[in-house]
């Protein structure tokens, strides 16, 4: 095993830990106990448990070191397990479940299964599943629901749970009292165990449970199923910071960098490989760097050695504002690839709501940050996420969350009404915002974003923007659809064979949600073809 200087061996299960309490089954017995596992049978269903979830053990943030593991996740005897067998992932959330399931693709591929978008011709289905609201969570379970009548009428069709929502023990116990057809449960941080653990599935004929709660290692080297023009590049895992309303720092767990020679290598291939852009992941991606103990590199650090590659656009998200300092300031300033669109999530307008969330941050030190930064780059775009109805927000809060969003100018935003999450803080505080209160405030949010949208958008009629085209629109295949390098989404016509190319595009009819245009000159190139 090759390793990085970084720390501790893989994370063991707590074998003495009685899983039985996650699940409340009077009639659960114990078949067998070795090697750390323990299989219980359920209803007549066998269930081993590898390693459950905790929330006490996913809160502790220790000061082991991190470990870079770099051996190949898919042995040479797993590698003909999927012959002539089909996968389907279905997957919710953020860009960094998107992320994961490149990851998964690449291993299925590696192991010899075909990918397929037809649930009936599938052998295996995942399911990658986001934690952060609770209507994510329902759309999981209801999408359990219908795939259990194909699970009666294909019992060899092995059927997973996985991401975030499998890191929560109050999941992964419905999941085995209510879904007792799923074969397969695994966590965020296990996600190179997925040949082991569909061998497991495959060979013993019983549910397979193995959440780890303790993290700590980074697995490079995973196979990436990559499609399209843009690639995910995963630079850090976890978080630290414990916002009072988040599962985050519970379901990825404690901060983590990858070392910079891995990601820059990672992202030096991706230019050789064609593509024209990539967005740099992590939970909290400018807290880049921070966890290094034999080094002093950061986020910054990081971007300005990106912006010397070749590849013509570089984002990332998402940033924290508590991270976000004058250097890295500086060197997005030096724009080039570095494109001058920044999503900076505040959540909420008011240092009160603030406080009570653990943002650890005011609405003065917010906004000064919004105005260094448009100093520094007076053409940014900035977009932003806001939590509205958090517990105790009164009338006058909220006020300040709009007045907060006028002065900033937000071209977009990600809204949401505050949906409590177990085993946050959050959860625990008295939710006195009536459901109705919160339901009009969303909506006067959201009118207040709109009118900033388009107010952002008129300001590039009349000019040529540089356009990467991306596909065709779903309204008009005679229509094309890009993104300009702030982001703003564009429609305008033009031949199918431009898509994959950068094109100049002239704004004619800004609208609210998108720009119209048409184009300003034919490119020359012709369209690329990734794979990866």
């Amino acid at each position: 095993m090759t390793q990085g200087n970084r720390g501790p061996a893989n994370p063991k299960p707590d074998t003495g830990k009685d899983y039985s309490k996650y699940f409340d089954f009077s009639g659960a017995k114990i078949v067998k106990e070795e090697n750390g596992k323990t299989t219980y049978r359920i209803k007549g269903r066998d269930i081993t448990i590898n390693a459950m979830p905790s929330y006490k053990d996913e809160k502790k943030r220790g000061k082991e070191e991190i470990r870079v593991h770099y051996e190949k996740a898919v042995p040479e005897e797993l590698r003909t397990l999927g012959r002539g067998k089909k996968y389907l992932i279905y997957t919710y959330g953020c860009q960094m479940n998107e992320h994961d399931t490149e990851v998964m693709r690449g291993l299925f591929e590696e192991m010899g299964f075909a990918p397929t978008t037809e649930r009936t011709e599938a052998d295996v289905i995942l399911l990658n599943t986001c934690a952060v609201r609770e209507n994510a969570e329902d759309k999981v379970f209801g999408e359990l629901g219908h795939l259990k009548s194909l699970k009666l009428e294909k019992p060899e069709l092995i059927l997973g749970v996985c991401g975030c929502m499998s890191q929560e023990a109050a999941v992964v116990g419905r999941i085995m009292q209510k879904h007792a057809y799923v074969d397969l449960i695994f966590g965020t941080h296990n996600i190179h165990r997925l040949p082991h653990l569909l061998q497991e599935a495959y060979f013993g004929k019983e549910m397979v449970v193995e959440v780890w709660s303790k993290e700590g290692d980074i697995i490079e080297n995973l196979p990436k199923k990559r499609e399209g023009l843009r690639a995910w590049v995963n630079i850090m895992y976890g978080c630290d910071k414990f916002c009072t309303y988040c599962i985050v720092p519970y379901t990825r767990g404690k901060e983590r960098s990858r070392l910079p020679e891995d990601v820059i290598a990672e992202v030096r291939e991706l230019a050789r490989q064609g593509f024209k852009e990539i967005t740099l992941l992590g939970q909290n991606v400018n807290a880049y760097g921070k966890d290094f103990t034999d080094r002093n590199y950061r986020f910054a650090d990081l971007m300005d050695d990106i912006r010397k590659i070749d590849i013509p656009r570089v984002r990332f998200t998402t940033s924290h504002p508590r991270d976000f300092d004058d250097r890295l300031i500086e060197v997005l300033a030096k724009g080039g690839n570095l494109v001058e669109h920044i999503h900076l999530p505040v959540q909420s307008g008011s240092s009160e709501i603030l406080k009570r969330m653990s943002r650890k941050y005011s609405r003065e030190h917010f906004l000064d940050l919004v105005r260094r930064i448009r100093e520094a780059i007076p053409n940014v775009v900035l977009t932003t996420d806001i939590i509205v109805g958090f517990p105790g927000e009164t009338e006058e809060q909220f006020e300040e969350t709009l007045s907060l969003v006028r002065e900033a100018k937000f071209a977009s935003a990600f809204t949401f009404i505050y949906s409590p999450r177990e085993g946050t803080p959050a959860a625990e505080m008295e939710d006195n915002v009536p459901y109705e209160v919160k339901q009009k405030r969303l909506e006067r949010l959201n009118a207040l974003i709109a009118e900033l949208s388009l107010e952002s958008n008129l300001q590039l009629k009349g000019q040529t923007v540089e356009v990467l085209v991306e596909g065709v629109s779903k309204n008009n295949p005679n229509v094309l659809s890009g993104r300009t390098r702030s982001n703003k989404l564009i429609h305008f016509e033009g031949p199918q064979e431009w898509i994959g190319q950068f094109v100049k595009v002239k704004v004619t009819a800004p609208q609210t949600w998108y720009i119209r245009g048409e184009a300003a000159d034919v490119p020359v190139q012709a369209a690329l073809s990734h794979g990866a």
